[in-house]
């Protein structure tokens, strides 16, 4: 261990408490009911109990941790931490149980809170950036934190964005705002965003909150959102270990998504690129989509070059492969196994400049992995995208209809509902597409039973009823890519 890292928890206790214990202050002057308390030890209290919870958290204990936590608090608790060592602190009971600090917020934080809402202040947000950088140099002090610690970190961010809902001073823009106006389900498909030219000027990255929360809007995907979330915590760690020189454990921020059509990888991967942008871990943020056509020539030579081309494209941002693994088929003589062997090379040449995200069917994705020795290692990690349930789909199916100006009434919905049961699970199954392509063509159908009404009302041009969507069996099946 550096003898720089448990001093760094030091500063960031002390930065906890020189900003916490003026608010809590302020807010015993506004509610005399909370005089009479020694500020500076309570706020001190608060940042100990933070620490010793997430050391506690994956059980390990380690010596960093131990070493981090006795430089910071050897001032707040001289009789247990002045002159121990980690071996004293884990023979003793200090850690036991701390980890459940972290179940549910703190009191002292939902009292800033409160006085937020009552007076116009902003010591909840003191509060919430000043945890979150003392949670995250907690978990720097290793060069690899656990996954439990990981978690914690966004559990704790949660509990604290989900008490301050509706405060100006929450980090995250009002509700139904264009930030957070995400859409439900996959987004209908779009042409491969460009990178912006060097006379563009790019805007400013997106804060992390304002995308993490456009992620939770999506339907379902819950595995995927805390996999997002976790890769964006080990990134914070390991931007926090970096601007102190410290060593960090190599990780690949390449990514397999693996899943059916439809199942929100574009979006996902749409929003990754920004989240990645906004971590200094590329410069643009830019997200540029291809497949085998893309990158995969008939003739001698050019598959080099195509494959080059489309990572001038993505550098500075993320490149997303859809089907790539269609890239290790072919015969004798197909240039796929180039294209492979050429994005292999790029990916080393640019790693500090670009992203790559391949996509495809489960199966399938082994089989791209396998085609070159230099793949596996690249893309360590895979993210799987479940299919849609159908009460999903029918949140996708009733998002898209309000976004559009359409309101199904109970008719529609039952037969929405049992045309999404009818419609087999197999491979290709087409989840937020098929789920657009239903309120497509549900569209269209209205249109041909309410041309024919003499001066349709309002409500009669907006409502999708039974009549206007398919019967269980007809209609569109499979949707496009996604």
């Amino acid at each position: 261990m550096g003898v720089n890292e448990p001093k760094q928890v030091k500063r960031a206790v002390e930065g906890f408490v020189a900003d916490l214990a003026p608010a809590l202050r302020d807010v015993v002057e506004r509610l005399p009911q909370a005089a009479g308390r020694p500020l500076d030890q309570d706020v001190a209290t608060e940042a100990f109990d933070l620490v010793t919870a997430l050391i506690d958290v994956d059980r390990s204990h380690t010596d960093d941790e131990l070493w981090g936590l006795i430089f910071a608090f050897g001032r707040w608790l001289p009789q247990q931490l002045a002159r121990a060592k980690p071996d004293d602190l884990r023979r003793s009971d200090l850690l036991v149980g701390r980890a459940a600090w972290l179940d549910q917020v703190s009191p002292l934080f939902e009292i800033l809170v409160t006085a937020d809402r009552r007076f116009g202040t902003a010591h909840s947000r003191t509060y919430y950036d000043r945890a979150l950088h003392l949670a995250f140099t907690v978990a720097a002090l290793e060069a690899a934190p656990s996954r439990a610690e990981l978690a914690a970190i966004d559990g704790l961010r949660t509990r604290m964005l989900d008490a301050m809902a509706g405060l100006p001073s929450s980090p995250l823009p009002p509700a139904g705002s264009p930030a957070t106006a995400a859409p439900a389900g996959p987004s209908a498909p779009a042409p491969a965003d460009a990178a912006p030219s060097e006379a563009d000027e790019l805007p400013p990255p997106r804060p992390i909150e304002e995308l993490l929360a456009e992620l939770d809007e999506l339907v379902g995907l819950d595995s995927v959102k805390t996999e997002v979330r976790l890769v964006t915590n080990l990134l914070r760690v390991q931007q926090l270990r970096a601007e102190r020189d410290l060593p960090t454990s190599p990780q690949s921020r390449h990514l397999v998504f693996t899943g059916n059509p439809g199942t929100g990888k574009t979006t996902v991967a749409r929003l990754l690129a920004a989240i990645y942008r906004s971590l200094g871990v590329v410069e643009k943020g830019q997200l540029v989509e291809t497949d085998r056509s893309g990158m995969v020539s008939g003739y001698v030579g050019q598959t080099a070059l195509k494959v080059v081309e489309v990572a001038d494209r993505a550098t500075g941002g993320v490149l997303l492969i859809d089907e790539a693994y269609a890239l290790a088929r072919g015969g004798e003589n197909d240039f796929g196994r180039e294209a492979i062997d050429t994005l292999v090379k790029v990916i080393e040449d640019r790693r500090d400049e670009l992203v790559v995200i391949a996509a495809g069917y489960p199966d399938e994705m082994a089989e791209f992995i396998g085609a070159n020795p230099g793949l596996a290692s690249r893309f360590p990690k895979t993210i799987f995208f479940p299919d849609y349930n159908e009460d999903e789909l029918w949140s996708i199916f009733e998002s898209i209809g309000e976004k559009a100006g359409y309101r199904p009434d109970e008719a529609a919905q039952a037969k929405v509902r049992a045309w999404f049961a009818s419609v087999p699970r197999d491979k290709g199954f087409g989840n937020g597409r098929l789920a657009r392509n239903l309120f497509e063509d549900a569209v269209a159908r209205q249109a041909s039973r309410v041309v024919a009404i003499d001066e349709p009302t309002d409500e009669q041009l907006t409502t999708l009823t039974g009549e206007d969507i398919a019967e269980p069996g007809d209609g569109p099946r499979h949707g496009n890519r996604g």
